[in-house]
């Protein structure tokens, strides 16, 4: 069998923020069960043990949420025995958690090192943007506990980068967003395009990303990326590396630049399965865990009518000069569909601007790389 990732959210929908823009919280709201707790045991027992039954070579555990950490510290050192316990086939694996930061301590932090976990510390830049959104429980803004977090993540050498969610005001603040994480040191850093509702038109919220202000939030970012690459002073930009994999004729590791859609393992806290971290929507559960293995929820009619879905593209798409590279994007940005069929991605201006702008010198870049190889 293949090597597997799974996403597992062993806190479902809870989270100890309340950020203003959390496409989870919109997720969760349109289902009958808007939440399943926390995971138990027997639950995560029985995923570690169909994950090794599964899988040859290697594979990861991340977990996401709401925020995972909720699950307690004690519920991961159960992860790490049973892994442990089942891993008979000695098969590499990785775990990654992805984290709004709030709960780590150096318990947790110690924990995370030791067990050479992979960290996704959520932080929407400076202070004063940061806490525009990303708000607890009492409207108080979250950044200085995020950043104290990154403080000890450096002091027990976790491996971590940043996940950076590109609503309005991250966008207008590009080179500001950037050059804070220049000084902070951060050398891998993630941005991710803000949702709008499930069928909703987009760019009607307050924080909602406009193809115009994303158009210029990519430039920007690619301009002082490029210059620092260029000096000697790269840094890691998930989807700008995925660009340079395309150019040097590897697939990209990222799902949304892979013009379809694959049938992932997303986990939910009562064992519940579905394809898609932004689907995890009852039309489109594929088992529980519990009652199915892995392959059979993921090759299920359920699962082949998602791919099949994705392959919905806009036929203007195919016909586009940049195709090759962007492929459509994802379909979650194609909605709401009209008359049962996917939108044009509500991004099109936006790629086709950033690739006739970045492209040669993407090129140039993906050339050096090679060269030094």
């Amino acid at each position: 069998m293949p090597p597997i990732s799974l996403l597992i959210k062993p806190a479902s929908g809870n989270c100890n923020l309340r950020c203003k823009y959390c496409f989870y919280y919109d997720v969760i709201n349109n289902r009958e069960v808007k939440n399943y707790g926390i995971m138990s045991e027997e639950t995560l027992e029985e995923i570690v043990k169909k994950a090794f039954d599964y899988v040859d070579g290697f594979i990861t555990f991340a977990f996401q949420g709401g925020e995972p950490t909720l699950a307690s510290l004690d519920f991961f050192k159960k992860l790490i025995e049973l892994q442990k316990k089942y891993n008979i086939k000695n098969v590499k694996i990785n775990n990654a958690l992805q984290t709004n930061g709030i709960n780590i301590n150096d318990e947790w932090a110690q924990f995370f090192h030791d067990n050479n976990f992979l960290i996704g510390l959520s932080l929407d830049g400076y202070k004063d943007i940061h806490n525009y959104y990303r708000i607890n429980v009492k409207g108080d803004g979250s950044f200085n506990r995020v950043l104290k977090t990154s403080k000890l993540f450096d002091k027990y050498d976790v491996q971590y980068n940043i996940l950076c969610v590109i609503n309005k005001h991250v966008a207008r603040h590009g080179t500001k967003v950037y050059n804070f994480y220049k000084r902070e040191g951060y050398k891998f850093l993630q941005f991710i395009p803000c949702l709008d509702e499930l069928g909703e038109e987009p760019g009607q919220n307050p924080y909602s990303l406009t193809p115009e202000d994303y158009e210029i939030f990519l430039k920007t970012i690619f301009d002082l990326w490029y210059q620092d690459f260029m000096n000697g002073d790269g840094i890691s930009i998930r989807m700008f590396d995925n660009i340079i994999q395309m150019i040097l004729g590897y697939p990209p590791e990222s799902c949304d630049m892979n013009g379809y859609c694959s049938a992932n393992a997303i986990i939910e806290a009562d064992g519940s399965i579905y394809p898609c971290d932004f689907y995890v929507l009852d039309e489109w559960k594929l088992g529980n865990i519990m009652e199915t293995s892995i392959e059979q929820a993921i090759k299920s009619e359920r699962a082949k009518e998602f791919i099949k879905e994705s392959l919905n593209t806009d036929p203007k798409c195919r016909e586009c000069e940049y195709y090759r590279i962007c492929r459509g994007g994802c379909r979650r940005h194609k909605e709401p569909k009209i008359d049962g069929a996917y939108n044009e991605n509500y991004f099109c201006s936006t790629y086709k601007g950033f690739y006739k702008y970045t492209l040669p010198r993407f090129v140039e870049v993906a050339r050096k790389i090679k060269s030094n190889h």
